[in-house]
């Protein structure tokens, strides 16, 4: 009997290859996507109203929320107890070296043949800034890239809360490219690795901070690979900044472009191109994307 019991635990705790028939799967609602397969410990489990976060308030496992629509390849299942968890990968977001993808299946419609992707559609760029005024005041959320979260894991995971309780529970809030991916309807990508070399350079090296100002858009960012600043229009800046032990742990704000410019050029230097494969800890770019 025992070790009947022992190979059940083993088998439900280890990965299954995927068979031929079902191959793809399409996010029905926002689902958040963990670089762990095992979301019962970070969502805390059944009633425990709690979520695994660091010493910041950041649920660290979570890498980003995608948008319904969203196609995903089905690569592997695994049951953990009884939660069915699938590692996917996805067009819609490129995952650091190293790093799986996991998603919770009650968030997914499986499919044996390949749907089409997401349908996006770029909003005009009065309508981009308006999204992104309306976020001011959020929390940051590391992996957040939707201010209302993911309403489903309350019931998913939780017992009964409110309030600010659930906001933080629900993962509402955003992080800095998440900002941008909320604003243009999940059309820029998603991640500062990939913002770095996104649209076109703007000429910056060399030039001094009023010499930069005065080649500013709106929408162009103000990037380097760990944050993205967006440019509001000529004269300020929104971003979504961590502060660790600050009410909401940061969040997101916004500020005269040429205040938050002389801050930045203290520490980094313009230049025009992000070095391939580095992350250059005393440098910044500036690209331009809408538009082109």
């Amino acid at each position: 009997m025992i070790r009947i019991l022992i190979i059940l635990i083993i088998m439900a705790y280890s990965p299954v290859t995927y068979g031929q028939s079902v191959k793809y799967a399409v996010a029905i609602q926002a689902a958040p996507l963990l670089n762990t397969p095992d979301f019962e410990s970070v969502f805390g489990g059944k009633g425990r109203n709690r979520v695994k976060t660091d010493r910041c308030g950041q649920v660290r496992e979570l890498e980003y929320i995608a948008l319904p629509g969203t196609v995903f390849r089905i690569l592997e299942e695994q049951q953990l107890g009884n939660a069915r968890v699938y590692r996917v990968e996805t067009d819609e977001y490129r995952a650091a070296t190293g790093i799986q993808l996991y998603l919770d299946s009650r968030f997914l419609k499986l499919q044996n043949e390949e749907p089409p992707p997401r349908q996006r559609i770029l909003p005009e760029r009065e309508q981009i800034v308006a999204n992104l005024k309306k976020t001011v005041g959020n929390s940051y959320v590391w992996g957040g890239n939707l201010q209302d979260g993911v309403p489903e894991l309350k019931e998913l995971f939780y017992g009964a809360v409110r309030g600010e309780e659930q906001k933080r529970l629900t993962l509402a809030g955003l992080d800095c490219s998440g900002l941008l991916y909320q604003a243009t309807g999940g059309w820029t990508p998603r991640n500062t690795s990939q913002l770095i070399a996104y649209g076109r350079s703007v000429a910056v090296a060399g030039k001094s901070l009023s010499q930069i100002v005065s080649e500013l858009e709106p929408l162009d960012l103000i990037v380097w690979n760990g944050h993205v600043i967006i440019l509001l229009d000529r004269e300020n800046v929104i971003e979504s900044r961590l502060k660790c032990g600050k009410p909401g742990n940061g969040g997101v704000v916004t500020t005269p472009l040429k205040a938050r410019l002389s801050e930045i050029m203290r520490t980094r230097r313009p230049i025009d191109v992000w070095p391939a494969g580095e992350k250059s800890k005393d440098a910044f770019v500036i690209r331009r994307w809408y538009g082109l």
